[in-house]
Formats: C-alpha cells, sequence, structure tokens
C-alpha cells in the first residue's frame, strides 16, 4: 500500500445535469403508468363484455 494521495477531478457538470433531468423522467412515468391503467381497464371490459356475450341466459 502507498501512503501518497493523490487528487481526483471531480466533474461538477455532471451531477447538475442528473438532477436536472429527474423531473420529466418522474412524469413520463406517472404518463405511462396511467395509459398502462388505461389500457387495462379496456381490456378488461372487452373480456367481460366477450363473457357476457358466451353465458347462457337461458338456464
Amino acid at each position: 500500500m502507498t501512503d501518497t494521495k493523490e487528487q481526483l477531478d471531480v466533474d461538477d457538470d455532471f451531477i447538475a445535469a442528473e438532477t436536472d433531468d429527474a423531473e420529466p423522467v418522474v412524469e413520463v412515468a406517472k404518463t405511462n403508468l396511467s395509459k398502462r391503467r388505461t389500457i387495462d381497464n379496456l381490456l378488461e371490459e372487452r373480456r367481460l363484455q366477450k363473457q357476457l356475450a358466451d353465458y347462457d341466459f337461458d338456464l
């Protein structure tokens, strides 16, 4: 092991860019989640309508 200390270069712009982009990513995730819920609801509605159409009412 060596006891010499090296000075590291720190890039402060990288940290600033990371924090600026964090908020729009959250918005995209919320939008994608709401779109996915809408699609799931439509698929569930179609499934239920098909079950209702296939149901034999002449019991």
